[in-house]
């Protein structure tokens, strides 16, 4: 007969064994460690979208540039990651998530501090550029690494729940990070913040994250990649030569024309390329595809929230750029609930389904009641609900979407399927910039018109054109409410193990 301590090492045993034959295997060693690592990451990268944008007229009177080169430094960091994305997410597959991650990571930190020590414009340009490539490699090599890492549903809905959090909030942490830096310290600082960022996320990069890379020889598909860049370049700066030029703009139709062309042509290499960049099975799976258009519309609709808003706080009610970033922190503080509700309760039980038309609906109430704001209007009563409601409201799509969009994909797909989640995002915010921008401006000009100048019309005329971004903003949320419930399969998403595991190398 065995003792009490043989028969409680055997029942530990056979549960052990249990868990490693439950389909998923054993668990990742330190992986709440990693969630941190790949979180930080992820922050720097989606932070400094934002996180430049207030300090831009600081840079300009301290540089003396003209209003041209100062739309370059934002359009240089959306061009360069933009556009690499597909081929940083497939770099992490191919060569390893660690190698991508660190790589990113002491790039990232470089750029910033040769953007951050600019004695002139170009530099500064050049630094944001070189700041895009290498989030273009992070981004994707960050979250590939915590789908690779979280295989078990509870533990992964958990993760995907503080991630998605991160991610959504990060454009608004950005807006009150710059803030703060420039007031109190120097705009340049809004750059040297990534190297101390980058040296925690480093030393846990090079701790924790095991090298996940295929068993096989990698190959790169040198004729997607060519075809994946050439027409994310083109797209991205089409739309920004919108924002800047106008849509009449030449630059702006012929490079939309052949950015479109180009990603057409890269979809038809795909089904005929012996290693696809993007395998089609990728977006492919019903609830993957619906994900990504679901980051698409998101990344165009919010755009509304955090420039108009933002001009409309500083603008219209005089807030300073430290107050207009504490202005978002309730909808931070939403969206982060929400996103733990949604991935960990929610998720699990129902599935995507009604958790994101819900948020894209929640994203259309918001933007509605913004356009009820006017000149006499206040922040507690006014402003404060409906950013409650959009906070929500994001929580309920960036987490699930994010955790759907890499959910079953294979160990040696995560790299990419990660990349397409940034991709359409990125992609999303460029068309909400161009398209929000010009019809602003073009209905403030409208507004304007016949009337006698004076700072009520003036003030007048920004407010129409803020209610108009919202309103359109408002139409995306409307348009993916519906896609996204006609897309996504209905229950609880299934989890094929098989998918889950093998094909791998731990290094």
């Amino acid at each position: 007969m065995a003792s009490p301590s043989e028969s409680a090492t055997t029942a530990s045993n056979a549960a052990k064994q249990a868990a490693e034959d439950d389909g998923y295997g054993p668990r990742a060693p330190h992986e709440w460690m990693i969630l941190g690592v790949v979180s930080l990451a992820q922050l720097m990268v989606v932070l400094d979208a934002t996180v430049v944008t207030i300090a831009l007229p600081s840079a300009q009177r301290d540089l003396g540039f003209n209003n041209g080169s100062r739309q370059w430094i934002v359009t240089a960091y959306a061009l360069a990651f933009g556009s690499l994305l597909l081929v940083g997410g497939r770099f992490a597959d191919l060569f390893g998530r660690r190698t991508a991650l660190v790589g990113g990571l002491v790039g990232f930190a470089v750029a910033s501090a040769l953007a951050g020590i600019a004695p002139n414009v170009g530099v500064l340009i050049g630094g944001r550029a070189l700041q895009g490539l290498f989030g273009a490699l992070l981004a994707p090599a960050a979250l590939s690494a915590l789908t690779t890492t979280f295989t078990r549903p509870a533990e992964r809905n958990r993760a995907f729940a503080v991630y998605g959090a991160v991610a959504g909030a990060g454009g608004a942490i950005g807006l009150l990070l710059g803030g703060l830096l420039t007031e109190y310290l120097n705009w340049r600082w809004t750059l040297f913040i990534n190297l101390v960022i980058a040296a925690v996320a480093l030393v846990g990069a090079l701790a924790y994250v095991p090298n996940h890379r295929p068993a096989g020889r990698p190959t790169l598909d040198i004729p997607g990649t060519v075809l994946a860049c050439s027409g994310l370049f083109l797209l991205v700066f089409g739309f920004s030569r919108a924002e800047e030029k106008g849509w009449s703009s030449p630059q702006s139709w012929v490079s939309l024309l052949l950015g479109g062309i180009l990603l057409i042509t890269f979809a038809w290499w795909q089904t005929r390329a012996p290693h696809p960049l993007l395998p089609l099975r990728v977006p492919g799976e019903r609830n993957r595809g619906a994900s990504y258009l679901g980051m698409f519309v998101t990344g165009a609709g919010m755009f509304g929230v955090f420039l108009f808003l933002t001009y409309y706080l500083q603008v219209i009610l005089g807030y300073s750029p430290v107050k207009t970033g504490l202005a978002f922190l309730p909808m931070i503080a939403t969206l982060m609930v929400a996103a733990q509700i949604a991935t960990i309760g929610l998720l699990p039980r129902i599935g995507p389904r009604p958790l994101v038309p819900v948020g894209m609906l929640c994203g259309l109430i918001g933007m509605l009641w913004l356009t009820r704001l006017d000149l006499h209007s206040s922040y507690a009563p006014h402003v404060l609900p409906p950013l409650l409601v959009l906070g929500f409201g994001m929580g309920l799509i960036f987490a699930p979407a994010m955790a759907m969009a890499t959910y079953g994909v294979r160990p040696d797909d995560a790299g990419v399927a990660s990349a397409m989640v940034n991709t359409c995002q990125q992609v999303g915010g460029s068309i909400g910039t161009a398209l929000l921008s010009t019809l602003a401006a073009t209905a403030a000009a409208n507004y304007a018109k016949g009337k006698t100048p004076s700072a009520l019309v003036t003030a007048q005329a920004n407010l129409h054109s803020y209610a108009t971004a919202y309103r359109w903003s408002a139409a995306f949320f409307a348009v993916g409410m519906v896609v996204c419930f006609l897309l996504y399969r209905s229950g609880a998403p299934k989890t094929d193990p098989e998918e889950q595991g093998g094909g791998v190398v731990h290094m």
